[in-house]
């Protein structure tokens, strides 16, 4: 069973910036893509980034290039550097995996990200 534990969520000013970690253990098979998704109350969860292995990332249209996502292959490690947060960008932080060959998806626990005006 791969298990995902994420760090780094926190409470921060309008314009402040956190990192977030997320390590994976427990998987037999490679990890194909690593991202992150959030949820704000009371909206559907959505995507803010996801790199696949030896691929490039995609980012959530509300990024803007304010956030950067980045892989540790060795310490089966994703991170998400987010910069200029804003308000709106509040809410729980779940790290996600593709594992294996059919790609089976696993969650994290989520962390929580607070941005204060």
């Amino acid at each position: 069973q791969v298990q995902l534990v994420e760090s780094g969520g926190g409470l921060v000013q309008a314009g402040g910036s956190l990192r977030l970690s997320c390590a994976a253990s427990g998987n037999r098979f490679s990890i194909n893509a690593m991202g992150w998704y959030r949820q704000a109350p009371g909206k559907q969860r959505e995507l803010v980034a996801v790199m696949p292995s030896g691929g490039s990332a995609n980012y959530g249209d509300f990024v803007k290039g304010r956030f950067t996502i980045s892989r540790d292959y060795a310490k089966n490690t994703v991170y998400l550097q987010m910069n200029s947060l804003k308000p709106e960008d509040t809410g729980v932080y779940y790290c996600r995996a593709a594992v294996g060959p059919l790609r089976t998806i696993y969650w994290g626990q989520g962390t929580q990200v607070t941005v204060s005006s």
